[in-house]
């Protein structure tokens, strides 16, 4: 058997080579739906490739997918000399979606000056519902603002945004979100963040062509009373939120989650009210790690679905034989987008990495909108973990992720399925191999992951 896993990784090794690498998973369809992984750099398929690129690094922690590029942030990445100065300058990388390739490195500047320099300079990076790519660094519990840039996505100079007024409740704020316009020229714009080690989060509003002012009756912060599990009283390290789209033009964000340390993405109101939480979770969908945080909606098809983080980096669980390896869960949410009802689609992917990146806590996810050859609807997701690695997947209707599907035309002869430890099962359960035997005597062996 040890054999076989042998030729198995080899032969996945070959195929993958031959196009894009991709995990080399088989998913299987649900309720219509498929989902096919396009490319994956990572610690787990793409060790050497990945730990030699520039973003691989514990001070590139977030990444956006915008409009066929991915943009990857890196806070003092290079170092520049002017004159007598040394400066520590950040950076975003842009790379192309379709292959992971890296197109250039935007240097950042601001006013024609170095930008970086500062403590986690370059932490946030994201892309607005305008298309206005926009960045942001961390802020201390010291700081009584938390800045804001728009970024050129041909040059990497910076225009500021904003300095956004902090109020009385200073704590530490790691990673914004925005909704809307940025620029307020022709929507409204909404901006949140949340307070590591605090009940706090933080919220900014700007009707168009206004200045930002605070997000919640004037105040730029909330204390949140209500969290989930009760024994959990504030957001621990590195906690993210993320609005979420009520419709195609309402950029009000009045939804957004929460995703904090010790707890799974908590659904709030703009008034600090609990809306939903993981209280009826089927408890095999929750979170297998806590410290990892990240969470985005799409809809397909009619269908609303949720994406969050499934588990860290810290391995091979001993009792359940699960590699937890910054792997995310696709669910679609219950009825009246609840999550309580909501159906696990599929864990992706089989494995990123398992290197600790120092705590950056933070999984960036989101998603694109398109369609398939036929006029299907189509959704193109993109992960990103620090330090362990990035990948695309295509989901939609036809949608086929078969590792075999070039053997589509021969008669198979039967079909065999074996555990991570070689051992032969009847059916395909968990993370399994599939070994498809044809009747001219070829076999192809898939991952499958039921």
């Amino acid at each position: 058997m040890k054999k076989f896993l042998l030729f198995f990784s080899l032969t996945v090794s070959v195929v993958a080579s031959a196009w894009a690498v991709t995990d080399g998973v088989q998913y299987e369809m649900v309720n219509g739906i498929g989902i096919k992984n396009m490319w994956i750099q990572d610690r787990a398929h793409t060790s050497d490739v990945w730990a030699n690129k520039p973003y691989c690094n514990t001070s590139a922690r977030t990444a956006v997918l915008h409009d066929g590029f991915i943009y990857i942030a890196r806070s003092n990445a290079n170092t520049v000399i002017q004159g007598t100065d040394t400066l520590s300058q950040s950076v975003i990388y842009k790379v192309d979606a379709t292959n992971g390739e890296l197109v250039k490195e935007l240097p950042l500047t601001l006013g024609g000056a170095v930008y970086g320099g500062a403590t986690l300079s370059s932490n946030t990076v994201g892309v607005d519902n305008f298309g206005h790519l926009y960045m942001a660094p961390f802020s201390s519990n010291l700081n009584t603002v938390q800045p804001v840039y728009m970024v050129d996505k041909e040059t990497g100079e910076l225009t500021f945004i904003a300095d956004l007024d902090k109020g009385d409740a200073l704590q530490r704020c790691d990673y914004i979100d925005v909704m809307g316009d940025i620029t307020r020229e022709e929507a409204e714009c909404n901006i949140m963040t949340v307070g590591a080690s605090s009940e706090y989060i933080y919220r900014w509003h700007a009707e168009p062509g206004d200045d930002f002012e605070g997000g919640f009756d004037g105040d730029p912060y909330l204390a949140i009373l209500d969290f989930y599990p009760e024994a959990v009283v504030q957001w621990g390290y590195a906690p993210v939120t993320k609005m979420v789209l009520n419709d195609v033009d309402d950029f009000s964000g009045e939804l957004f989650y929460v995703d904090g340390f010790s707890s799974a993405p908590i659904l709030y109101d703009n008034t600090g009210t609990m809306v939903d939480n993981f209280e009826n979770v089927d408890p095999a969908f929750w979170p297998m790690d806590n410290g990892a945080n990240g969470v985005c909606e799409f809809h397909l098809d009619g269908r609303n679905f949720v994406v969050y983080v499934a588990a860290q980096y810290t391995g091979v669980d001993e009792t359940t034989l699960v590699n937890k390896a910054c792997q995310v869960y696709i669910c679609e949410l219950g009825e009246g987008m609840s999550l309580g009802g909501m159906q696990r689609y599929w864990m992706v992917p089989d494995a990123l990495g398992t290197v600790s990146d120092g705590g950056t806590r933070v999984q960036s996810m989101n998603v694109e909108y398109g369609t398939d050859d036929e006029g299907n609807e189509e959704v193109t997701l993109f992960i990103f973990k620090c330090y362990n690695g990035m990948g695309v997947y295509k989901i939609g209707k036809n949608v086929n992720g078969a590792v075999g599907e070039l053997s589509i035309e021969k008669t198979i002869a039967g079909k065999k399925y074996y555990n991570v430890l070689g051992q032969e099962m009847t059916e395909a359960n968990g993370a399994t191999i599939e070994v498809i035997t044809y009747t001219d005597g070829s076999s192809v062996a898939n991952k499958v992951i039921k």
